[in-house]
């Protein structure tokens, strides 16, 4: 049913090598070593059963600079006899559904002695959407038969980028606001690919496969954990907000169930921030990488809802994204936070009332993931109004959401 809400919206439709704990307080000193860090976002919906549920993670704004690459889908590919036509760039957004949106991972190098180095990331059951500098992007394309039947690999490549300090800092700019520049706030090393130049690579994608956390939402509010691989999750935490209010808890080393009780609302957010920072920092990031990952979420994350955050194992992290870099980094850590959208029934009360009173506002504060939340209305049944009503102004809070920032053509 979600499918006919965003229909109508078209284009707007953990670590392996330890780092000691004397490099996460490094100041300003490079080694001499080669080292990597990476960090990104899994982000997820919880269905009712807690495990992800498919849902339209493009239908929204790019929120990123004009000069960031996307996929066109029928431009990468030549079309070969008896494939099926591939759809065009706005109706492969609109239609490209998934368990996960794989958000802003970047990978910052460190080295005082300059280096050439390939990156190669693969992505089993996922499609590459953006990336930035200019990279070698192999992957189907985007059709009904290809998002029905998962089964392929992407994969990104860039090849002989240059580490060096001596490529400058002239990197690129736009005239609009956007997230993607709080990423540049660290100290590693300058890179060129070809004639680009840029503090770290990045990509983001939409995949298919399976997070290792479900989480339930409780009648009282509360959030029913489960860990499902096994290794421990280092942490996880449980953030709520309404309106000016918020609160949140944090459980560390959850294996197997927990369940946590709704947050007072009268937490703090610089507090928040520094408690996760404190997380990133011992998962692996030096203090300015994770200040850079807070800083580059601060406004989605802490948005209005319930969701659950959890520091994602390495190895999960490994097998969904293998990484391979040539020559291999003396030193590499990959910290990836998961995301996972709670609707509690607080959720599901707030937007029931909005529809009913037409509060366009408290819609658009649930911004890409007012269709799941109205979907779930549906199911469950509510005297709000009309289906055909209930997607109409689940429709136009999108479109008013997509507006806050630009789709680059």
């Amino acid at each position: 049913m979600l499918k006919r809400i965003c229909a109508a919206c078209g284009l707007i439709a953990a670590l392996g090598l330890a780092v000691a704990n004397t490099a996460a307080s490094r100041s300003t000193s490079w080694p001499d070593a080669l080292t990597a860090h990476e960090w990104g976002t899994f982000t997820t919906v919880a269905g009712e059963d807690g495990r992800a549920e498919h849902w339209l993670p493009l239908g929204g704004p790019t929120d990123l600079p004009c000069f960031v690459e996307h996929f066109q889908n029928s431009r990468l590919f030549k079309l070969v006899p008896g494939q099926e036509t591939p759809l065009d760039y706005a109706a492969a957004r609109s239609a490209l559904w998934g368990k996960v949106r794989m958000e802003t991972p970047v990978i910052y190098f460190y080295s005082r002695p300059e280096r050439d180095v390939t990156v190669r990331v693969r992505f089993p059951r996922g499609w590459m959407t953006e990336w930035y500098p200019h990279a070698v992007v192999s992957q189907p394309y985007v059709t009904s038969r290809t998002i029905r039947n998962a089964t392929h690999t992407s994969v990104i490549e860039w090849k002989n980028v240059k580490v060096a300090a001596s490529v400058g800092t002239s990197y690129p700019t736009g005239d609009e606001e956007s997230h993607y520049y709080a990423a540049r706030r660290t100290e590693a090393t300058s890179l060129r690919a070809g004639q680009q130049v840029e503090k770290f690579l990045f990509y983001r994608g939409v995949g298919d496969f399976e997070v290792p956390l479900t989480a339930v939402a409780r009648a009282d509010g509360g959030v029913r954990i489960a860990n499902l691989g096994s290794a421990p999750l280092p942490a996880v935490i449980l953030f709520e907000r309404r309106g000016d209010k918020l609160g949140y808890r944090i459980q560390r080393d959850v294996a197997g169930e927990t369940s946590l009780d709704a947050p007072a609302l009268t937490g703090n957010l610089d507090t928040l921030r520094s408690d996760l920072q404190r997380t990133l920092v011992k998962a692996g990031l030096y203090d300015r990488e994770a200040a850079a990952m807070v800083d580059t979420w601060r406004d989605s994350w802490f948005e209005e809802g319930a969701r659950v955050f959890y520091i994602v194992p390495r190895r999960t992290v490994d097998a969904v994204l293998p990484l391979e870099i040539t020559p291999a980094p003396d030193n590499l850590a990959r910290v990836f936070v998961g995301r996972m959208e709670v609707i509690t029934p607080t959720t599901m009360g707030a937007v029931d009332r909005a529809i009913r009173s037409n509060d366009a506002t408290m819609l658009a504060r649930y911004a890409r993931f007012l269709g799941p939340v109205t979907e779930r209305l549906l199911a469950k049944g509510t005297t709000a109004g009309s289906p055909e009503r209930i997607r109409q102004l689940t429709n136009a809070a999108l479109v008013s959401y997509a507006r806050r920032s630009m789709i680059c053509e």
